[in-house]
């Protein structure tokens, strides 16, 4: 039975490691994965969904104005698809987050969301929002904070390590930008105690 996944976590938890792996283990297996991911996020290449521990897979990109129902139907025209794969999945709309669950649906696909759940403000992306409100199975991907403790939070540096505290919800970024956090220490850095 075809289900809406969402694998959630904070920066640097190996989301994408974990996607990429799935998507293997159904190739190996001869089905074919449908991979998808934002057009805004080029830090592993321009169509490339790719790890730091430096594994990697072309995919196709969305943009926010893209039906991905749609898109999934076009693809199941080339043939069959055991599962659609969407890498940075807090980038979707709310709209393209229920043409996923349609897809799953009505299509029958089953389709894994994997993305960050809150920004460097502690606030929800609407993607994610919407994947917590609809998904029917949700997996939290774990990282560390430099304590110990689960990372829950993340937050934004400027270019001399300083902690930004406002600004716009996107900025892309990896290790140089973001610090994945306990919420203590979240809370600390953002000087709310």
């Amino acid at each position: 039975m075809a289900k809406l996944y969402f694998h959630y976590s904070t920066m640097n938890a190996g989301k994408s490691t974990v996607l990429l792996q799935a998507a293997h283990n159904y190739k190996e297996r001869g089905m074919q994965p449908y991979l998808l991911t934002a057009r805004l996020d080029h830090r592993g290449g321009e169509a490339r969904i790719a790890s730091r521990i430096g594994i990697g897979e072309t995919a196709d990109t969305f943009d926010t104005d893209d039906d991905l129902f749609a898109r999934i139907s076009i693809r199941l025209e080339h043939g069959p698809v055991a599962c659609t794969f969407i890498d940075e999945a807090q980038f979707l709309t709310e709209t393209q987050v229920w043409q996923l669950a349609r897809a799953v649906d009505d299509l029958k696909v089953p389709v894994m969301c994997f993305g960050l759940r809150v920004d460097f403000r502690g606030k929800l992306f609407p993607g994610s929002a919407t994947l917590l409100a609809l998904a029917d199975e949700m997996r939290e991907v774990r990282t560390i904070c430099h304590c110990g403790k689960k990372a829950t939070m993340v937050v934004r540096t400027d270019a001399d390590g300083h902690v930004v505290k406002d600004g716009a919800q996107v900025q892309i970024g990896g290790n140089e930008t973001y610090v994945s956090l306990c919420r203590k220490h979240w809370r600390e850095a953002v000087g709310d105690r």
